[in-house]
Formats: C-alpha cells, structure tokens, sequence
C-alpha cells in the first residue's frame, strides 16, 4: 500500500483536519535574509498553458502579487523540462528572491535551485514536489493522497462494491509518470480499489491492473495528455471489449484525461444514459463540468486553486516580512533530501447537483462557463 510514500501517523494526522493543526517554523533561504525589508520580487514558473488549470493558477496569483506592489515575472514552459529550467535561470539573474515553481519534472531542477540558493532565494514548490534538492524551502498543495482517496471511494460508494456487488468492468488510468503528485492521486484510489479487484468484484480486461502503488507509472499517460489518453482508451476499447463487453468504470485521476477517455468513448459509441461507464476527474475544468452536466462524467475532485494561491501569497508576505512561515505538515513529503515543511488543503468531491452550489455560487466558475 502506501506504506513508502506516506506513515500510518501521517495519514493519521491528516485525517484529523488540516487548517486546525497548524504549526509556524521561521522564514528561512531569502525569506530570513529578507529580515522585513519589503522586498517583493517574485518569479512564477508554471509547466504548461495547454490545462485550464495552470492558467487561472498563474494568472490569479500574479494578479494578487502585483497588487499588493510586488515585482512579478510569470512564465509557461509548455510542458518542456529545459524551457522551464532555462526561465528559472532567467528569473534568478533578474533578482528574483523567492521562486514558485510548478515543476515539469521535479526530479530535474538540482542545479538551478543551487544556483536560487546562491543567490539566496526562497523557493515554494507549488502543487507538485520537487525531489532530489535539499534546497526546496516549502511546499504548498493539496492533499493529494485524499484527492484518490475520494476517486476510489466514490467508485465504491456508486457502485456499491461494500455491499458485495459485481463484478464491475474497470480501466484504470494514472498521471504523468513524471509528477511526483500523480503517484499519490494513484495511491488513493488504488488503496480503496484493489481489495476489490483481489475480491473479484472489479475486473481489468485490458490487464492494466498494477499490482501494487509502488507500479502505479506503468500506466501513467505523459504530460497528462488527453490525446494519449484517447489514443489509449481506443487502444482498449479495440483490443479488449468485443463481442458486446462493455466498459463500467474508468478511474482517472484528472479532467484533462477524462476529457481524452470520454472521447474514445464517444468515438466507439457510448452515450449517456444508465448503461454509460462511471468516470472520475479532478480539477474541475469548464470542459468537465458541462460534460458533468451532461452526464458523460460522473464527477470531478475539487481544488479551489483560489485557496492555493491565497495560501502562496500568504507564505510569500511572510517570507518577506521575516516572519515565520505557517504550514501544518512536516512529515509527509519527503523529495529524497530533506522532508518538506508543506501547507496542505481540502479537496472536495462534486457531482452534478453540486455544480451550482459549490462552483457557480463561490465564483469559481461563471454559469455562462458550463451552459446555464
């Protein structure tokens, strides 16, 4: 199970409430430099403007920094390891003294977050973990064990799989091999899930069917790429469901590969209605949400990516005001250097009926956004 990634205390922790466990360490790298000098000059490397996601998450925080009169540089490195590296190198040479940094390869930025430490800046990780640097100062995401967690439960729960019911047809997909998030958003679900596989209750025509998280990159889809999960879904659809099998539940672990999934499935004929596969998402992306409404996605994970960046923002005005650094997690993350004092929030489950009052009345989404 999870054992590797994440301690039975851990998970106990996590599970007791995040925001009520709070605990402060002191500003350290640019932010204990920064002493309170109001010094604001902050880069923002995001991977990709390919996921609607990345977009608002970038744009919402540098709208929040600018406001409250810091120097702001924000790029987009369309899903290129070298490209985001070279921008970093880029934003430090320009005097930036704390980086935020959504990693396209978290295994890959040793070197330049040497090069940050040089020049004595501060870097928050921002929704993904960069591993193998002991010069990562802070980790804001969220629970993202919890994200599967809630997939795999959901599975569960509509298909009743506690009361004995089966046997269920189930592809499972998993994220991008190389985000350190995707491993946990598997692990989630997958803890729930196998115990019914194992049972006989869920099956894997295609085989894709891990044996265990530790295997969970071998159906990981690159770049999160809805194409490929297209291209694999058809792959499947062709290769394993003839003779009138059908597919009933397809876990994905994001809406950018549900939007591919559900394209196969379209292209091979299914269509909404009661006989149509049950399909999990997260991030809730106006393309999901319409097809949420349209019943060709049964649900999506919630990540108010608004909370992140309030919570960025707040661990960025601290850095600079030499204060402490509020997080409430220093047991989980560890990117093989150093375990990563983190800020972790709630994600949430949304269906159907809940596209109006959790999406819409917040302000997350417009109506206009999904068609009401």
């Amino acid at each position: 199970m999870l054992k590797k990634i994440l301690t039975g205390a851990a998970i106990a922790a996590l599970a007791v409430g995040l925001g009520a466990c709070s605990s402060t360490r002191p500003a350290d790298g640019g932010g204990a430099a920064a002493g309170g000098s109001g010094d604001c000059n902050v880069g923002i490397a995001m991977p990709t403007r390919s996921l609607e996601r990345w977009i608002n998450d970038g744009e919402q925080l540098q709208k929040k920094l600018t406001d409250a009169g810091c120097t702001v540089d924000l790029q987009y490195a369309d899903n290129k390891t070298d490209q985001q590296i070279s921008q970093i190198q880029n934003q430090i040479s320009g005097g930036a003294k704390i980086l935020v940094i959504a990693a396209i390869d978290g295994s890959t930025l040793g070197p330049v977050l040497q090069e940050a430490k040089a020049q004595n800046a501060t870097v928050i990780a921002y929704d993904r973990l960069i591993n193998g640097s002991e010069n990562v100062d802070y980790y804001a995401t969220f629970d993202n064990y919890k994200v599967g967690t809630l997939q795999g439960q959901f599975i569960e729960e509509q298909l009743g799989l506690k009361t004995g019911a089966g046997p269920f047809n189930l592809e499972p997909f998993a994220g991008s091999p190389d985000d350190n998030n995707a491993k946990f958003f598997f692990a989630g679900a997958w803890d729930v899930l196998q115990p019914y596989i194992e049972k006989g209750q869920l099956v894997v025509p295609s085989g894709k069917s891990p044996a265990n998280d530790d295997a969970w990159a071998s159906i990981g889809i690159q770049g999160w790429a809805s194409d490929k999960a297209q291209s694999e879904m058809d792959n499947r659809l062709s290769s394993f469901y003839g003779d009138g099998k059908k597919v009933n539940v397809v876990l994905s672990p994001n809406d950018s590969l549900a939007i591919g999934i559900e394209a196969s499935l379209k292209s091979a004929g299914y269509t909404a209605g009661a006989e149509y596969p049950l399909i999990t998402g997260q991030d809730a992306d106006k393309a999901n949400v319409k097809a949420i409404l349209d019943g060709t996605q049964a649900m999506t994970v919630w990540k108010d990516t608004r909370a992140l960046g309030d919570r960025v923002f707040t661990m960025i005005e601290q850095i600079k005001d030499g204060q402490t650094v509020e997080v409430n997690d220093e047991k989980t993350y560890d990117n093989g250097k150093k375990v990563v004092p983190s800020y972790l929030l709630t994600p949430e489950v949304v269906v159907k009926d809940d596209v109006q009052t959790k999406l819409i009345d917040s302000g997350f989404l417009k109506a206009s956004d999904v068609g009401l």
